[in-house]
């Protein structure tokens, strides 16, 4: 029987919202916080843990309480976690936007050699000028030229991680020979926007060269994905959609000569679980107690692209449309809401603590239900867990659903190899 694959998501910093929860620890800066979250994931025979990250602070509001901030450099972090841990994957984010392709695959190779073969590039153009600006750049390329400068990224690092055979490397004390020359690839890379030569001073790892990971659901995106990815993480908030999405991406795999099992496609999803349902409940609604209303207008507007903190406390979401507010969003605060009746700072803070996607509330029974049901009906091939609160909420669900999730033959229960790309080639 096929099994689902299952990343964990966290982020080096607070939670929207769930910093502030009881349960929820405080050390951010101290590696064995993280240890703790990649072991509970290893533990729950997760096949990754992976780092989203941003280089700036969005806005004041977000930053004086404490919304989507990021404190340290996914880089170091996953070595402290490869340390910590023997076969869980690790996701990077890396900008293709904001740094050199020498220095990615230098870096990224090292981890995944230092590591054995456990890490994940998780592609990203980056969004704000404002990233731009910390490395002394004007601002970012247009959106399609950003992939279009990603594209040359990735092909450039594929070609340096492919200029150090495994067997290069030779070691000989009695010759006196420790790298065979005539093995090394001697290349130059040019396209429009990046350049580099080989070939690269890292020798490929156990998995051969770190695995490809990116978040991409506009059309440009998806092309993308279908060329490189091998994890794709998406936010579809219906079957319907995760179905859809699914179908087009194999689509589009296909026209690139790429089999289906390629790329393993992981929609998101928050579970929040309780003893009965009704104590789920209660947690749900305690979470959003927590969300500050201004991180949640901010945050919300800064997805949706209108202002809605200068709209009046209290009003309904069928007052904005006579405010200005696009259809978009009115479309992404109307699914934030659920057809329910909420004002928009109501909506808001839901937006803002699951970013649109699915939320299930629930006994564990009635998460892993809805996790099989979706898997076994073609809509992904396992999913992104998020995280309310850190690390209680995946202590929570590696204890209580996965244990379901395995006696179902869903999920397995022992890795089969060593390597992030082995697991991901797990039957």
């Amino acid at each position: 029987m096929k099994k689902m694959h299952l990343v964990g998501l966290n982020h080096s910093g607070p939670l929207v919202g769930g910093w502030r929860h009881p349960e929820a620890h405080a050390d951010y800066l101290d590696p064995a916080c993280w240890d703790r979250v990649a072991r509970t994931l290893e533990n729950g025979r997760f096949d990754a843990i992976f780092f989203a990250d941003a280089q700036t602070f969005y806005n004041e509001q977000m930053t004086r309480k404490g919304g989507d901030v990021y404190l340290l450099d996914p880089v170091p972090l996953a070595m402290s976690v490869a340390r910590a841990t023997e076969k869980l994957g690790i996701g990077i984010t890396i900008s293709t936007s904001l740094f050199e392709p020498f220095g990615i695959a230098r870096a990224l190779g090292t981890l995944d050699v230092l590591s054995g073969g456990r890490i994940a590039w998780n592609v990203v153009t980056s969004v704000s000028d404002q990233e731009a600006h910390r490395y002394g750049m004007p601002g970012l390329l247009p959106k399609n030229e950003r992939y279009d400068r990603a594209d040359e990224v990735i092909e450039a690092c594929m070609q340096l991680w492919d200029s150090f055979p495994p067997d290069a490397l030779v070691a000989d004390k009695k010759r006196g020979l420790f790298i065979d020359p005539d093995k090394l690839v001697h290349l130059t890379y040019e396209g429009k926007h990046v350049k580099t030569e080989g070939p690269l001073t890292v020798p490929p790892s156990p998995q051969g060269r770190p695995v490809i990971m990116q978040a991409g659901s506009s059309e440009r995106g998806r092309q993308f994905a279908a060329r490189w990815a091998e994890i794709l993480f998406t936010y579809q908030h219906s079957l319907a959609n995760m179905q859809a999405f699914y179908k087009d991406m194999h689509g589009r795999m296909a026209a690139f000569g790429r089999p289906a099992n390629a790329c393993a496609i992981l929609p998101s999803f928050q579970p929040i679980v309780g003893e009965t349902r009704s104590i789920a409940k209660e947690k749900q609604a305690y979470l959003y107690s927590l969300v500050d209303d201004d991180v949640a207008l901010a945050r919300t507007s800064m997805s949706i692209g209108f202002d809605l903190t200068k709209l009046k406390p209290g009003m309904s979401l069928g007052d904005l449309s006579a405010e200005g507010g696009s259809s978009g969003a009115m479309d992404i605060l109307k699914i934030a809401a659920a057809g329910e009746n909420l004002s928009i700072v109501e909506a808001a803070r839901r937006y803002a603590c699951n970013a649109l996607c699915p939320e299930i509330v629930g006994t564990a029974e009635d998460i892993a239900d809805w996790m099989g049901g979706i898997f076994r009906a073609d809509g992904c091939d396992g999913f992104v867990v998020m995280s309310t609160t850190s690390p209680s909420a995946m202590e929570t669900f590696t204890r209580s659903v996965v244990p379901i999730l395995q006696e179902r033959g869903l999920f397995r229960t022992e890795y089969e190899g060593n390597t992030l790309r082995s697991h991901l080639n797990e039957s």
